[in-house]
C-alpha cells in the first residue's frame, strides 16, 4: 500500500471509457479495468464482447466482477485528493470561468459540471457525487457555462436523443409527442458516430495541411532554384559585357593610338623641314647683312673684290616641290568599328553555343505515335522518322489521327518544367517543325498560329524559312540549318528553334500562355516527286557544340 501511494496519480484511476476516476472498478480477462456501470453500457450497445483497449474479443459475455484492491486504491487516492484539496485555499471564480451554482455569497471556481444534475460544482459541493453510490453514476465533465441549453425548453427535459431526421437533439418526451415518427440515436452514440466523422476530417485537414507543406517547401525551392540561376545569369551577363566593355575600349584606344600615330609622322616630318628652312633663312640673313653693308661701302677697291665672293648663289635646298600633306584618316573610324564587329560575332557565337548546350541539358526522348500521323505519312519502325507518301494507308479516322495536314504528334505530352528535342532536316525543301496544344483541330485544313495552339517555323520552296505566328514572320538565316533544335521552358512561356550546328538562334515564341498539355510536332510536306523526300529525323542529342 505504501508503494502504490508513492505512485498515486490521478492518471492510474482513470477509466478510459468515461476518462474520470474509477467508479466500483472491474477487470477483464485481459487486464484492463474500467468502471462496472461504463464497460456494461459499452457492451450493451456493441454487437460483440470486445475491450475497448487492445479489443479483444470475448465469445461469452464476462461476468464482472469488482476488483477490491482497485476500489481500495481509488478510495484512498479520492481520500488524499480529497485532504490535499481541503488543505489548499479555495479560490473564487475569476471572470470567464465557470462558478459554483450551489454556492452562497461568494462564487467559488466551478471544479465539474454535472450532466445529469445540470449544475456546476466547486471542491467541497463536488464531494457528493464523488461518495455517494446513487450520484457517482452521474456523468461529470469539465465546467462549463449554460448548462439550461442542455435542457429541452418545450419540456424542460435533459437532451438525451438525437434526432437523425431533424439532425437536432431532442428530450425523451419529444420523441414521443414531437417526433415519433423520426429516428432517434442516444446522444452517445451519435456524439462516437460524430467524433469519428471529426477524427477523419481531422486527418484531412492534416493531409491538406501536409501538401500544402511540401508545396510551400516546393516552392520556396523553386525560388531557391530561380534564384541559383538568377545569379549565374547575372554573373554570365556581367562576365560578358565586361569583356564586351574591355573590347570596345581596347578598340578605342587603338583607334586613337593609330590615328595619334599619323599625327606624330606628320609633326615630326613637318618639324625636320621646318628646322632645315630656319637653318637657311639664318643663312640668309647673314648673307643678307653682309650684302647690306657692301652696298653701302665708299672703298671701290674693297667692293670690287668682295663682289665675286658675294655674287655666288648659297647652298640652299629648292623647297618648290617641299610640303607636308596631313594624313589621311579615311575609313580609320570604319575598320576599327568592323574589327569590333568582328569580335562582337565571335563573342556572340560563344553565348549562342553556351545557351544552346544549357538548352540541351533538358533533351528528352521523342517517339513519333502512330495514332496521330496522317494517312499518307510512312513512319519508320522505331518511331523516329518520318516522310510522305503518295499512296493513302486505309487507317481508322480516330480523333487523335491528323485527316487533313501532314503532320504527327509525339507519344509524349508536357505539361510543365522544360523539354528539348532535335530534329534533322537535312536535304529536305519544305518541312514544319514545333510544338502543339493536345486540344487543337485536327480536323480539316488547319493554319497554324499560337492563336490556334502551335508555335512551329517552317521552310518552303527551298529557302523561304518562316515562323507560324500570326502573322508569318520571315525568316533571314546566315545558314540552311541541317539539324533544328527545339526547347520548351512551359512556365516561362518560351519556345525557340536553334540551328544545332551553327547554334544561331532561329526564333523564338515569348510571352505565351500554356494551359494545356503539349506534343512535339512534325510536318515532313509533300514530297514533291521526290525532290522533298528526305525524311524529317528525330536525332539524339548530343552536346558538342
Amino acid at each position: 500500500m505504501c508503494a502504490a501511494r508513492c505512485l498515486s496519480s490521478e492518471d492510474q484511476f482513470l477509466c478510459s471509457i468515461c476518462l474520470d476516476v474509477f467508479t466500483d472498478p472491474v477487470t477483464t480477462s485481459c487486464g484492463h479495468n474500467f468502471c462496472k456501470h461504463c464497460i456494461t453500457e459499452h457492451w450493451d450497445t456493441t454487437d460483440r464482447y470486445r475491450c475497448p483497449l487492445c479489443t479483444e474479443i470475448f465469445y461469452t459475455r464476462p461476468q464482472l466482477k469488482i476488483n477490491t484492491f482497485i476500489s481500495e486504491m481509488v478510495t484512498q487516492f479520492r481520500h488524499e485528493a480529497q485532504q490535499k484539496t481541503s488543505s489548499s485555499e479555495q479560490q473564487a471564480a475569476k471572470p470567464g470561468e465557470v462558478p459554483c451554482d450551489v454556492c452562497t455569497g461568494t462564487k467559488l471556481k466551478a471544479l465539474k459540471s454535472c450532466l445529469v444534475c445540470l449544475l456546476s460544482y466547486c471542491d467541497s459541493h463536488l464531494e457528493p457525487h464523488l461518495t455517494m453510490s446513487r450520484l457517482k453514476r452521474h456523468q461529470l465533465i469539465h465546467p462549463v457555462d449554460n448548462l439550461e441549453d442542455r435542457m429541452c425548453r418545450k419540456h424542460d427535459k435533459p437532451l438525451e436523443l438525437f434526432c437523425k431526421t431533424d439532425q437536432t437533439c431532442v428530450c425523451m418526451l419529444c420523441s414521443v409527442l414531437d417526433h415519433k415518427t423520426h429516428e432517434f440515436v442516444p446522444l452517445k452514440e451519435e456524439y462516437e458516430g460524430k467524433k469519428a466523422e471529426l477524427e477523419k476530417t481531422e486527418d484531412e485537414i492534416q493531409r491538406m495541411i501536409q501538401k500544402r507543406r511540401l508545396k510551400i517547401e516546393e516552392m520556396k525551392e523553386s525560388v531557391k532554384m530561380s534564384k541559383v540561376a538568377a545569379d549565374r545569369e547575372k554573373a554570365e551577363g556581367v562576365q560578358v559585357f565586361t569583356t564586351l566593355k574591355e573590347s570596345v575600349e581596347r578598340g578605342l584606344d587603338q583607334l586613337i593610338k593609330e590615328i595619334e600615330d599619323k599625327q606624330k609622322t606628320t609633326e615630326k616630318q613637318a618639324e625636320g623641314f621646318i628646322k632645315d628652312l630656319e637653318q637657311e633663312v639664318s643663312e640668309l640673313m647673314k648673307r643678307s647683312s653682309v650684302v647690306k653693308q657692301l652696298s653701302r661701302s665708299e672703298d671701290h677697291l674693297h667692293l670690287l673684290q668682295s663682289f665675286s665672293s658675294l655674287k655666288a648663289a648659297p647652298p640652299t635646298k629648292d623647297w618648290t616641290e617641299v610640303s607636308v600633306r596631313p594624313p589621311s584618316y579615311e575609313g580609320t573610324v570604319v575598320r576599327a568599328v568592323t574589327q569590333l564587329e568582328e569580335t562582337l560575332r565571335k563573342d556572340k557565337k560563344k553565348l549562342l553555343k553556351a545557351e544552346l548546350k544549357r538548352a540541351q541539358q533538358y533533351a528528352v526522348d521523342v517517339t513519333l505515335d502512330p495514332d496521330t500521323a496522317n494517312p499518307y505519312l510512312i513512319l519508320s519502325d522505331d518511331g523516329k522518322q518520318v516522310i510522305h507518301s503518295t499512296v493513302r494507308k486505309n487507317l481508322p479516322d480516330n480523333p487523335e489521327r491528323f485527316s487533313f495536314c501532314l503532320c504527327v504528334f509525339g507519344k509524349k505530352s508536357f505539361s510543365s518544367g522544360r523539354f528539348y528535342f532535335q530534329v534533322q532536316v537535312k536535304g529536305k525543301t519544305d518541312w514544319d517543325l514545333g510544338v502543339a496544344r493536345e486540344s487543337v483541330n485536327r480536323k480539316g485544313s488547319i493554319t497554324a498560329s499560337p492563336q490556334n495552339g502551335f508555335w512551329t517555323v517552317r521552310l518552303r520552296n527551298s529557302n523561304e524559312y518562316e515562323a507560324c505566328a500570326g502573322p508569318s514572320v520571315r525568316l533571314s538565316l546566315g545558314s540552311r540549318p541541317e539539324k533544328v533544335g527545339v526547347f520548351v521552358d512551359y512556365e516561362e512561356g518560351l519556345v525557340s528553334f536553334h540551328d544545332v550546328d551553327t547554334a544561331a538562334l532561329i526564333y523564338s515564341f515569348t510571352g505565351c500562355h500554356f494551359n494545356d498539355k503539349l506534343y512535339p510536332l512534325l510536318g515532313p510536306s509533300l514530297n514533291y516527286g521526290g525532290e522533298n523526300s528526305a525524311p524529317l529525323i528525330i536525332c539524339p542529342v548530343n552536346q558538342t557544340v
